[in-house]
């Protein structure tokens, strides 16, 4: 097998990760075959030299909530000013329209414009299926790109008829959901160090599945050793319809269905307590906190600081970018950060700390810890930012790039192979993915 090593020369700055605000000068960085290797000042060239003279050096940013598929209905009329149910309302009528190529090139438009931003690791949870949608056709989309990916296998099973929100098109019955659930986790999770993909379980929501189904997903996601995730206390709909339903806070209804413990992240979690979120830090259940879609939707202010003082995992998330419409992580850490000031002072979350929580947060979050942090044995995931443009101008920091930028970034590394040059991805001939796109969006507005 041959051997492929880069080398990462003369990092004029390196946030390593490696605790909060660690940061090193001058460093190279040496990949083989996908992996940090050494670590040093004057290593000897070898392989594909990047010159990284005035670019600063992070891990690669992670997203631990998506809807990739919504990447084709961005600023819907009828859903830009609703809050979440009468948005969903809106959309699951076009969604019920989409097919495996919307799914698909919905993926890669969606994939792109997160490693633009930084991110070389994603979840998604795709929860609708409709004529002849599969996973499948969003881990084909992933693998040309080059992305690591966690896709989920989501799912709707209570239809309008029964009292649930989506329209009946769109949900499932119980059995062919877990089959299905079974067929994509058999042929496509990958549990060793490293892996490229790994497929989670992810009931969609409360209000559109049954307490059976949430029950048999968690065990069926323990009987095959992969994570569980789901949506739960995203705004104040959410929190009466728990208690009008199910008698309970959202928070109550996980614990009783074993919904909590490492091996489970809910997103959103914007209306936790106080009790609820000690119980996410005493079961070290995580978080996806998605501040973009919570200020698009009204949904509130999560308690983040709260979350993280308590010891609550926590990772960002984009949401769908029907919700947010936008897939950029860098721009949801600097959200993040303002919200937490905004809400509970200048003082209330840093820099060095929202960075944090954007790559080696969400790498725990998701169960990996071979990603995240700049260290010897990590997986090459790393992103290269180039300080000297017009966003940096005047910064004497070039680590405080939450403040001041860029918001893109110059090279991206993914398994040691470069997604990302020169601002461009190299994996797939984008104009072609956008052109295509664009033909299926004017055939969804028909």
């Amino acid at each position: 097998m041959t051997r492929v090593e880069h080398l990462i020369k003369g990092a004029s700055l390196v946030l390593t990760m490696e605790q909060i605000g660690a940061r090193r000068h001058g460093l190279d960085i040496r990949i083989v075959d996908g992996v940090i290797t050494e670590i040093g000042q004057d290593l000897t060239a070898s392989g594909t030299v990047h010159n990284a003279a005035g670019l600063l050096v992070t891990p690669g940013l992670v997203n631990t909530h998506h809807h990739l598929y919504q990447t084709l209905t961005r600023a819907v009329p009828g859903g830009q000013d609703a809050l979440l149910f009468g948005w969903l309302k809106t959309l699951y009528p076009i969604w019920a329209r989409f097919g495996p190529e919307e799914m698909f090139f919905a993926t890669q438009i969606g994939l792109a414009e997160l490693a633009i931003s930084g991110c070389t690791l994603t979840s998604d949870h795709l929860y609708l299926f409709p004529n002849g949608a599969r996973l499948d056709d969003t881990i084909a989309a992933a693998r040309e790109v080059g992305m690591r990916f966690h896709p989920t296998r989501g799912s709707m099973s209570i239809g309008e008829s029964a009292g649930g929100l989506p329209p009946d098109s769109l949900v499932e019955e119980e059995r062919a959901i877990l089959d299905d659930t079974i067929r994509v986790i058999d042929a496509f999770h990958d549990p060793r160090p490293g892996a490229m993909v790994r497929v989670g379980v992810a009931p969609c929501s409360p209000f559109s599945v049954s307490r059976g189904l949430m029950q048999d997903a968690a065990r069926l996601a323990r009987d095959k050793g992969v994570m569980l995730h789901t949506h739960l206390a995203e705004n104040d709909e959410d929190i009466a319809y728990s208690e009008a339903n199910f008698g309970c806070r959202p928070g109550q209804y996980a614990e009783d269905l074993g919904w909590v413990g490492d091996d489970v992240w809910h997103a959103h979690c914007v209306k936790l307590d106080g009790q609820e979120i000690d119980l996410f830090a005493r079961t070290r259940t995580g978080v996806s906190h998605c501040p973009c879609s919570n200020c698009r939707l009204g949904s509130g202010i999560a308690p983040m600081r709260q979350m993280r003082d308590a010891g609550v995992p926590v990772g960002l998330g984009v949401d769908g970018s029907a919700s947010n419409d936008a897939a950029s992580l860098i721009d949801e850490a600097r959200q993040m950060m303002l919200l937490q000031r905004v809400s509970q002072g200048a003082d209330a979350m840093g820099v060095d700390e929202a960075l944090w929580i954007a790559t080696r947060g969400g790498a725990q979050v998701l169960g990996r810890d071979d990603v995240g942090q700049i260290a010897i044995g990590q997986r090459a995931d790393i992103a290269l930012w180039d300080m000297h443009g017009l966003q940096s101008a005047g910064s004497w920091d070039p680590a405080a790039i939450l403040l001041t930028g860029p918001r893109q970034v110059k090279h991206l590394f993914v398994e040691g192979r470069q997604v990302v040059r020169d601002g461009h991805v190299t994996t797939i001939d984008l104009p072609r993915v956008l052109e295509r796109a664009q033909v299926l969006v004017d055939r969804l507005m028909e």
